[in-house]
This record gives C-alpha cells, sequence and structure tokens, in this order.
C-alpha cells in the first residue's frame, strides 16, 4: 500500500472560513450531472497533513481501485489508520443523477480538521469526485464546494462497457443508467498524463451499436463541477 500523501486542496471553495477545530458537522453530497452516476462516497474527517491523492502525482493502489471500479475498502483502511471519523456509503448504494445524501460527523475531542469526498464517476473507465482535504470551518455556518472530476491516470479512457472495473482491468463496469451501447472500437489510448488530473470529459459518440464509444455523448458528458458539497457546521 501506497503511504498517504501531503495535503492539496482539490475542490473550488465557494465558501470559506479560518482554521479549524473538532467541530459537529453535516455533509450533503450532490449529484450535478445529466446522466452520471456515482459508486458509494467515502467522507472522511481526518488529521492536518493527510490526503487521499495529489493532483499531478501517482494514483495509489487503493486510489486505483476507488477510480476503476468503485471499491472504497482500501482508502477507508487507510483513513481508519489515521483515526479519521469516516462514513462510507451513505446513500446506501449509487447516487443518481439529480439525486443527494446526507451524513452527519461528530469529530469532538478529536484531532480531525479536514474533509475530504471522493467517489468513481459511472459510466467512465478512471473519473472520480474528489473534494480533498478542505479545512473545516469552526465558525457555525454553511459552507458550499464546487467538486470537479479527476482522472486517476491509471487506465487509457477506452469508453467500452466491458464489466472491467477491478485495477489493471480494461473497460467500464457498467452504466447504471442502462443508456450505454455495444460494439465501439474505443476511444483513446493510455493517458498522457499518467499522474492524477483533471479529467478531459468523456467523448461519446451518438451510435449505440458502433462507433468508438459505448458512450452517448447526449447523455455521459459532463461539466465540472460533478459534485456539490455542502458542509454545515453547527
Amino acid at each position: 500500500m501506497k503511504p498517504i500523501i501531503k495535503v492539496t486542496l482539490a475542490a473550488i471553495c465557494l465558501l470559506g472560513a479560518t482554521a479549524a477545530s473538532a467541530a459537529d458537522i453535516n455533509v450533503r453530497i450532490v449529484n450535478l450531472t445529466n446522466g452520471i452516476h456515482f459508486t458509494p462516497f467515502l467522507v472522511a474527517v481526518h488529521p492536518d497533513g493527510d490526503s487521499l491523492f495529489t493532483t499531478g502525482q501517482p494514483a495509489s493502489a487503493n486510489l486505483q481501485a476507488m477510480a476503476e471500479g468503485g471499491d472504497i475498502s482500501g482508502l477507508v483502511a487507510d483513513m481508519q489508520a489515521l483515526g479519521a471519523t469516516i462514513s462510507s456509503n451513505p446513500a446506501s448504494g449509487l447516487l443518481a443523477p439529480a439525486s443527494s445524501t446526507n451524513v452527519d460527523l461528530n469529530t469532538d475531542g478529536t484531532s480531525n480538521v479536514r474533509l475530504s469526498v471522493v467517489a468513481m464517476l459511472l459510466p467512465t473507465n478512471d473519473a472520480f469526485a474528489g473534494l480533498n482535504a478542505v479545512t473545516i470551518p469552526t465558525t457555525p455556518g454553511t459552507y458550499t464546494y464546487n467538486v470537479p472530476a479527476y482522472d486517476a491516470g491509471t487506465e487509457a479512457n477506452d469508453e467500452l462497457i466491458t464489466g472491467g472495473g477491478a485495477p489493471g482491468a480494461a473497460g467500464i463496469p457498467a452504466d447504471p443508467g442502462g443508456l450505454g451501447g455495444s460494439g465501439g472500437s474505443g476511444a483513446a489510448t493510455a493517458d498522457a498524463n499518467p499522474n492524477v488530473h483533471i479529467h478531459r470529459n468523456t467523448l461519446g459518440d451518438t451510435d449505440n451499436a458502433a462507433g468508438i464509444s459505448d458512450l452517448d455523448s447526449r447523455v455521459h458528458r459532463w461539466l465540472n463541477p460533478v459534485v456539490r458539497v455542502v458542509v454545515t457546521v453547527r
């Protein structure tokens, strides 16, 4: 397992506050996309100086497992080793378009002052939404973070729905919306940037029986942000 790496902010914070101490918070997650589902989210309140990923650096094995197949168990273990306060799968399954979920987290009496939220985008090869180690405000109020989609850089974005999802296995696990096609030839080769980077979006096409992609450009494309995280500090 690769070690947890240093903090890099991974979201655009619309409303901020000063340095944090432990706080009781509610975290609401909103799916902003048209046709993307999210695999089970990991919501973690954890110590300063640690994070789940760093843009411009290679993905850890546990981040890869989440980004390619939605498996958050390795990242949960990473956070548990830090003494983090965790909620895994707050939506009790996939989070569909126009849906939201929320969770209460109690961090009193701990050194957990940073918030991270991650989940895979379906249907994609290795795209994930990531709010990465933002400082939890201490002043009571509501704070909104718009979260972009990242590419883990671990798998070619071939956009072929093959049932793949294990790390290193090519292809997309599934389209939960049932609007994907088949028979695509493959939209892309390996990423030019093998590190974690902002996702360039789905290419797709409009041919559900052939073309370069099994994804529908009229349904599965998105524009950042893909998730809104609303933190209420009590």
